[in-house]
């Protein structure tokens, strides 16, 4: 494993209690960042700072970030004890059930944009001054393979990483001004727990279209973010770096 210096940084990895979150989260504190994990599932998140706790510095947030309010209260929280945010992982997120769109349920389509965009909106919003204020930020968030190509059956989970993906290139234009970078990952499937929202048969669509014929490993990600959340990452912003296995053609 390649070491990135984040000596000193204080990071906020949102759905960090698992998953592709998780192993951000390992990553940030091998290269000696303290890490704050954001997630609705308390006693998850609690359990996780535990067992990585002897990692690093690691604080457990239990954070909606679909509402705005609790967004701030968790960033009230993590100045006070981190004393300060410098890294931004917008990572939390859900892959909604499979259904053709004119199938789609009405609630569950506006939980996936609560989840998928909103809440990256939200804690951005509520991050970003205070990077502006220290002249410095690294912001990188989640989005899909699903957000440049479209996945059938997915449209709500699809259109919220495509609003990812703009965002990204939107707010690292606001910011270009400032040492802050905002950028996002779109990665193709990865085996964790969100699978068990989703179809097999979508599953078996989503390997079907990755050419090295496997699925992401979530260290692979994490590794990528180290860097683009790393003070080396110093001009470029707005973009996005592709984890599709060779599925993407943009």
């Amino acid at each position: 494993m390649n070491k990135i210096d984040l000596a000193g940084r204080r990071a906020v990895v949102t759905g960090g209690a698992q998953g592709i979150g998780r192993a951000i989260a390992e990553r940030l504190l091998a290269s000696e960042a303290s890490v704050a994990l954001w997630d609705m599932d308390s006693d998850l998140t609690a359990a996780t700072a535990k067992e990585l706790g002897g990692q690093g510095t690691v604080q457990a947030v239990t954070v909606d970030v679909t509402d705005f309010a609790s967004v701030e209260r968790a960033v009230e929280a993590t100045t006070k004890e981190l004393g300060g945010i410098d890294i931004l992982v917008c990572n939390a997120g859900i892959a909604g059930p499979s259904f053709k769109l004119w199938e789609y349920p009405n609630d569950a389509w506006q939980q996936v944009i609560d989840i998928d965009i909103t809440g990256v909106f939200n804690c951005m919003k509520a991050v970003v001054p205070s990077m502006i204020a220290q002249n410095y930020g690294r912001i990188c968030s989640t989005a899909s393979i699903a957000g440049k190509e479209g996945n059938p059956n997915a449209g709500p989970y699809s259109a919220a990483k495509a609003a990812v993906i703009a965002l990204t290139k939107s707010l690292g234009k606001e910011l270009a001004e400032y040492d802050i970078a905002v950028n996002c990952i779109t990665p193709a499937a990865a085996r964790t727990r969100i699978f068990d929202q989703i179809s097999q048969q979508h599953i078996d669509y989503m390997l079907s279209k990755i050419p090295r014929g496997r699925f992401l490993m979530v260290e692979e990600a994490a590794a990528m973010v180290a860097w683009i959340v790393s003070a080396e990452n110093s001009f470029t912003t707005g973009a996005v770096f592709d984890l599709s296995g060779g599925r993407a053609t943009y």
